[in-house]
């Protein structure tokens, strides 16, 4: 039940972003508000959870590309850096500097999750300059150009103002990024 009301909120966010009401979801789900209160608390903890449950499945899709021995050290970089799960093409990134205002535990949730579990990409990243795959770069310095951009593009204006989606943005900053490392 908890997953299922999980996914109807992502799409009802994606649609209406978070000004989505519990009503909406109950529309969405065909259910009841008192049968989504029997299951979160408010609206607040459905987006910490939600935050959660999106984060999750990035990290499970980053574990298949981590895992994939078909895959080159600049292919699973390239792959983990631009992961996304399909669920959430389509999805208004932009949204997310007006669920900063109005929801900050949730805001507060996804600036924890985009800075952990880095673990798996310093391996490689470190790998690839061990092998002589990367230039020497500081895995440091990198990490904080990637988040910066990854902000830059979900709570600033840019994705409106050059009418571009999140995926296609972020695919032309981990191009840039990667391109710029490997020798």
């Amino acid at each position: 039940m908890n997953e299922r009301i999980l996914e109807g909120a992502l799409n009802v966010f994606r649609a209406k972003g978070p000004k989505f009401t519990m009503d909406d979801l109950a529309v969405e789900m065909k259910m009841s508000k008192k049968t989504i209160y029997s299951v979160f608390r408010d609206k607040n903890e459905l987006m910490c959870e939600m935050m959660d449950y999106a984060f999750d499945m990035i990290k499970e899709a980053e574990d298949k590309i981590y895992y994939d021995d078909n895959l080159s050290l600049v292919e699973k970089i390239y792959g983990i850096l631009a992961v996304l799960p399909e669920s959430h093409y389509g999805f208004d990134y932009s949204a997310m500097s007006k669920m900063a205002e109005k929801y900050p535990m949730a805001y507060s949730k996804l600036r924890e999750r985009l800075d952990s579990g880095w673990e798996k990409t310093f391996e490689l990243l470190q790998k690839g300059i061990d092998e002589g795959v990367f230039k020497e770069v500081n895995i440091n310095i990198f990490k904080y150009m990637y988040e910066i951009s990854v902000d830059r593009l979900l709570m600033g204006d840019f994705l409106k103002e050059n009418d571009m989606s999140y995926p296609e943005a972020l695919e032309s900053v981990v191009n840039i990024m990667v391109d710029g490392i490997v020798k």
